[in-house]
């Protein structure tokens, strides 16, 4: 990885603040990305970027390709001429806490429907030749998806696609063809959202690299039932005649939980799409490097053998080990791409099978600072000493509680006992050579000392919140995803302990 030693931060752009009730590209994701290059940060990482659908989890996504028009900043649109002052003044009250997922959809949802409507009636002739050429060039992807979206919309937003009609459904030449001619508008609508997405993020990117700040994405392993992926490509998944996984993802009972956790993702039909040499792969990893800058590989494990769960399981506990594509997904992707950034996340059951394809392509893996400590199976990887210099380390993960959250916790449930507890922060303690105050910079400053290539800190742990700020809790339904960062939280004092750990352990660039 062509990448020296440096550090960063994890914030989802939905959790920066702003008054339209969620996180977008407008002034303060430039504002967050001046404050990490004066702090001499040099890697700011967020969740997958696309649509979100069941839960609002950014890892079940209406389309691999798409990006999430929540993330359009009505600012930008004021700017342009696209909506007016008085459109953004009629905001209504959002918390400033958390995203209000159901309310800030439907309000602004109309409010990127109605700059739709003015951008049909007075766009410019370069904004509307730049919509064209858009569309042209993402035709592969974008025409089914604004499709899906449009029928989703038509058919009710809350019913899956293979509850439409039964021609639909099967995708029936002259039943795709007249939705194409009655949805005309929505599907129109759908594509200039996803131009304006990619124009304002382009922007805000080469914003980042001026500042010498790399943009780090995610790409979850796989893909929701409930998407334009899925239901445009049904042949290169386990699905029966009605376009229901047969199987469906998910991970095996361990030290978090006693069932396991079901996903319920569809199974990719591996053989299927090695006879076109990963394609569908190939055209992913291209569209998501023209995102970002490094990509962290969800699930990594998943590429050497997946846990295979029979459809309409209530758990995972029924599934089985089925061997995945392996180094051949990633040889047919570097043959066509070249050398790529990306990091494994190599967390959970490893086995030296997983770690020898990482090894093959020099892929960095991951450890988590949190878990060295306790009884997690990793804990001996994730404990500082042991690092090695390939490495991505953070002090936590969006997918566990926070730094003063797992400080704070007295345990009690089925994975941490108080006696486990109690030790687990003794041997920290020790450890560390802390006295348990302002723990998370003590844990922050152990990361960034460390002989790891990149220390990547969750903007939770870098303010010190507990455990109400944790951004998912996985195996459970609602209340995720919704943290949101207040306005001045990331004050002058923070950016500049942060920069004077970062200078003192070599992770400024030179």
């Amino acid at each position: 990885m062509n990448l020296p030693r440096c550090s960063g931060v994890l914030l989802h752009p939905t959790s920066l603040p702003s008054q339209f009730g969620i996180g977008d590209f407008g002034a303060e994701a430039y504002r967050f990305a001046g404050q990490l290059a004066d702090a001499g940060q040099t890697i700011w990482q967020m969740l997958p970027l696309g649509p979100t659908g069941y839960g609002d989890s950014p890892y079940q996504l209406f389309s691999a390709f798409a990006g999430n028009p929540l993330l359009i900043s009505p600012e930008t649109l004021t700017r342009d001429g696209l909506l007016t002052q008085h459109d953004a003044e009629e905001t209504p009250f959002f918390s400033a806490d958390f995203v209000e997922f159901e309310r800030v959809i439907a309000w602004k949802t109309n409010l990127l429907t109605k700059a739709f409507r003015n951008f049909k009636r007075s766009a410019t002739p370069e904004l509307r030749s730049a919509f064209e050429t858009f569309a042209r060039d993402q035709a592969a992807w974008l025409d089914d998806y604004a499709l899906f979206i449009a029928l989703k919309r038509f058919n009710g937003i809350e019913h899956i696609w293979t509850e439409w009609d039964h021609d639909l459904v099967v995708r029936k030449p002259e039943a795709i063809a007249d939705a194409r001619q009655k949805l005309a508008d929505s599907i129109e609508c759908q594509k200039y959202w996803q131009f304006e997405f990619y124009r304002q993020w382009n922007a805000l990117r080469a914003y980042c690299a001026e500042r010498g700040i790399k943009v780090m994405g995610d790409i979850p392993i796989y893909v929701a039932h409930d998407s334009a992926d899925v239901w445009a490509k049904p042949e290169a998944f386990h699905l029966d005649e009605h376009g229901r996984p047969l199987v469906v993802a998910g991970v095996p009972p361990d030290y978090f939980s006693a069932t396991g956790q079901l996903w319920g993702n569809p199974i990719y039909r591996w053989e299927e799409m090695a006879e076109s040499g990963y394609a569908w792969w190939v055209e992913r990893f291209r569209s998501t490097f023209r995102q970002f800058d490094l990509v962290r590989l969800d699930h990594f494990r998943g590429f050497q053998a997946y846990w295979e769960v029979p459809g309409g399981e209530p758990t995972a506990m029924n599934g089985r080990w089925v061997a995945g594509p392996g180094a051949a997904l990633f040889r047919a992707v570097k043959k066509e791409l070249g050398d790529l950034e990306i990091v494994a996340e190599n967390l959970g059951v490893i086995t030296p099978e997983v770690e020898a394809i990482r090894r093959e392509f020099n892929f960095p893996g991951m450890a988590i600072l949190q878990f060295a400590f306790g009884k997690d199976p990793q804990a001996p990887d994730f404990k500082p000493h042991n690092y090695v210099r390939d490495l991505f380390a953070y002090t936590g993960t969006h997918d566990n509680d926070t730094a003063q959250g797992w400080w704070q916790s007295e345990g009690g449930d089925s994975t941490r006992t108080l006696d486990d507890v109690t030790r687990e922060k003794a041997f920290a303690l020790r450890y560390l050579g802390a006295d348990g105050k302002e723990m998370h910079w003590t844990l922050i400053r152990a990361l960034l000392a460390s002989v790891a290539r990149a220390a990547v800190v969750p903007m939770q742990d870098l303010l010190g919140l507990g455990a109400s700020s944790r951004m998912n809790k996985p195996g459970t339904l609602g209340g995720n995803w919704k943290w949101r960062m207040g306005a001045g939280d990331f004050s002058s004092e923070i950016g500049s302990r942060l920069k004077e750990y970062a200078v003192t352990y070599d992770r400024v660039p030179r």
